[in-house]
């Protein structure tokens, strides 16, 4: 395994939001360890804003796959960036095809990750991947990973790490400006909603986060914003047509950046297993986090949001095996199985932080 110190480094995270805040403690242990070296990371458009200000990365570059990096000569153009910087480290956290054979083609003389058949021969330095097990936080993953650079951090645990995540000073106008606009004043409790997930086996029923919001503002008398992507504009609508009482949907409306913003000014998230949540424990905002899926490595105890103000609300573990479903056969989602969390569930989560 690689030993001694390293000047310059590329951290590759080029997939999702949650992905990317849970790597910062161990970007932070990096920083702490070799405080003189240079950081860059290596990550995906729309997750930048996450980062940008970070003060523990010296540099953020972006692999624009579908932009500047699209096509061969585009990602040539990457390549080329790469080998001007002259990097002496790459830990590739997303090791797929494309990110091992970027860090072989730039000349990166050092190349950490996960062993795996997505060209992981291209390593210099291949770990045995474990992360399918979910034994551990996906936090403590990307910190186990330093320890082939012979770092010592086994006195550390996820539950002292402190995600990091950036404000801008626009973004941070924007939410001001966009709440004001909605007649929302710095008094009113302001509970985000969080619909979406990367798959539909991880989405809670609409309805039900529907009956959710008419008891929250029965109950707290609060203000509720829906937030996500463009992609989930299709549930909103529908949550928005079955509550009584009126909504701000800020779905598809804003950049990652301006989600913080947005979060930033919230009293609580309530959302599935996601990249928001880990937006707001970073942020300190308390979290619902609803599990539909409980499964070696989307348990849980591996996503979890990482926050003392957060409580998780899960079905059984392997409650889909009990039942024989198999989510790589079906194209859908088994409805009796994405109800087995009710709603009382979830109002007995929130009511625990808010009397906290």
């Amino acid at each position: 395994m690689p030993s001694g110190k390293f000047n310059k480094i590329l951290i590759v995270r080029t997939d999702r939001i949650g992905d990317v805040i849970l790597t910062t403690p161990a970007i932070k242990l990096l920083k702490d360890f070799w405080p003189d070296s240079s950081i860059s990371m290596l990550v995906a458009p729309q997750t930048k804003e996450l980062i940008i200000n970070n003060e523990n990365i010296d540099e953020v570059i972006i692999d624009d796959r579908k932009g500047l990096n699209k096509g061969l000569f585009g990602y040539l153009k990457l390549v080329r960036e790469l080998c001007k910087r002259k990097f002496d480290l790459a830990i590739v956290y997303h090791t797929k095809r494309r990110a091992n054979l970027t860090c072989f083609l730039a000349g990166i003389p050092v190349r950490l990750g996960y062993k795996n058949k997505k060209f992981g021969f291209l390593l210099t330095d291949p770990l045995e991947d474990e992360r399918f097990l979910g034994n551990k936080h996906e936090s403590q993953y990307c910190v186990d990973v330093l320890k082939a650079l012979d770092m010592d951090f086994s006195g550390i645990d996820s539950e002292k790490f402190e995600m990091q995540v950036s404000l801008s000073e626009s973004s941070e106008k924007w939410a001001g400006s966009f709440l004001k606009s909605k007649g929302l004043l710095k008094k009113d409790i302001i509970i985000a909603i969080h619909p979406g997930a990367s798959d539909s086996s991880k989405q809670w029923p609409y309805k039900y986060f529907a009956g959710l919001i008419e008891e929250l503002i029965k109950r707290y008398k609060c203000k509720i914003v829906i937030v996500g992507d463009a992609r989930i504009k299709d549930i909103s609508e529908k949550i928005v047509s079955l509550v009584r009482g009126s909504i701000i949907d800020a779905t598809g409306f804003t950049t990652v950046g301006q989600l913080v913003s947005l979060l930033n000014r919230c009293g609580l998230l309530v959302s599935n297993d996601s990249g928001p949540v880990h937006i707001a424990a970073a942020l300190g905002v308390p979290v619902v986090s609803i599990f539909t899926r409980n499964e070696p490595g989307i348990n849980p105890e591996c996503w979890r949001p990482l926050s003392a103000n957060s409580v998780v609300v899960s079905v059984p573990y392997n409650a889909a095996g009990q039942m024989g479903i198999n989510f790589q056969k079906a194209d859908e989602c088994d409805q009796q199985y994405l109800e087995i969390i009710k709603i009382p569930q979830v109002l007995e989560a929130v009511d625990s932080i808010f009397k906290l």
